[in-house]
C-alpha cells in the first residue's frame, strides 16, 4: 500500500510538473508573437547604430534623436544616448529613395522642421498642416482606405544632406516628408506610405509630446 501511495504521489508531480513546463512554455511564445509595446524604461543601447553613426557622421552628436530603420519598419527614440522607446511604423511601399515625384521614403541625416496639430484630437484630419475639423475612420485590419490621410500629429522633416535630401528634386522637406498619424493602422509595421514615415495615433501623440523642433532624425534602409 505504502508503494502504491508513493507511486500515486509522484505521479502527480509529474503531472504537475508538465503543467507548470507547458504554461511557462505558452507565456514565452506569447511573447514573442505579441504586438511590439511601448517601453517607457531605457533599452540596452544599440552600440553597434551608435557606433556607426559617429563614423558616417563625425560632426554630429547622437545623443537625443529619432532613427527610422526603413527594413526594420521601426522607430526608435533616443534621449542622453539611450534608446527609450520603440514604435512600429510604415515606411513608403515603393521603398527608400529621395527624388522627386518618387514617392520612396527619404534617407540619409534630417531633423525635425516643425511641429503641426497640437489642436486636433485624435484622428483629426490635417490638410496643409492644419486640422480641418474632420475626423478620419481608423481602420485597423490590415486593408488600404483608398485615402492618403493625414492624422493627429504631423512633425515636418529637413533634409540635412546635400545632394542626398536637401536641395533640388531631392530635397526632403519641398516633397512634404512628415511623421505622422495615419487612418491605415492596421498596415502599420509593412511598408505601406507614399513617402512619409506613418504612426498610430496614439504613438504620433506620444513621440509629438517627447520631442522638440530641431530635434535631429536619421533615416537608413537597414
Amino acid at each position: 500500500m505504502t508503494l502504491l501511495k508513493s507511486y500515486i504521489r509522484s505521479k502527480k508531480l509529474l503531472f504537475n510538473l508538465s503543467i507548470l513546463l507547458f504554461s511557462a512554455f505558452l507565456i514565452n511564445a506569447s511573447f514573442f508573437t505579441s504586438p511590439r509595446i511601448k517601453v517607457s524604461t531605457p533599452i540596452k543601447n544599440n552600440e553597434f547604430l551608435l557606433e556607426y553613426l559617429s563614423i558616417k557622421y563625425p560632426d554630429q552628436r547622437f545623443e537625443n534623436f529619432i532613427y527610422v530603420g526603413v527594413k526594420r519598419q521601426e522607430l526608435d527614440l533616443y534621449l542622453n544616448g539611450n534608446r527609450i522607446i520603440s514604435y512600429p511604423v510604415s515606411t513608403s511601399m515603393h521603398g527608400a529613395g529621395t527624388k522627386a515625384g518618387s514617392d520612396m521614403t527619404p534617407i540619409g541625416l534630417h531633423k525635425i522642421r516643425g511641429k503641426f496639430g497640437s489642436d486636433a484630437p485624435i484622428g483629426g484630419i490635417l490638410k496643409a498642416r492644419k486640422y480641418t475639423g474632420n475626423i478620419a475612420s481608423i481602420q485597423t485590419n490590415p486593408m488600404k482606405t483608398g485615402e492618403d490621410a493625414i492624422t493627429t500629429r504631423i512633425l515636418t522633416l529637413e533634409g540635412l544632406e546635400n545632394g542626398i535630401n536637401k536641395g533640388g528634386e531631392l530635397d526632403s522637406f519641398e516633397r512634404h516628408i512628415y511623421i505622422h498619424g495615419t487612418a491605415e493602422e492596421g498596415l502599420i509595421g509593412q511598408p505601406a506610405s507614399h513617402g512619409c514615415v506613418r504612426m498610430k495615433n496614439e504613438d504620433v501623440i506620444d513621440l509629438f509630446n517627447r520631442v522638440n523642433k530641431d530635434m535631429t532624425v536619421i533615416i537608413l534602409n537597414n
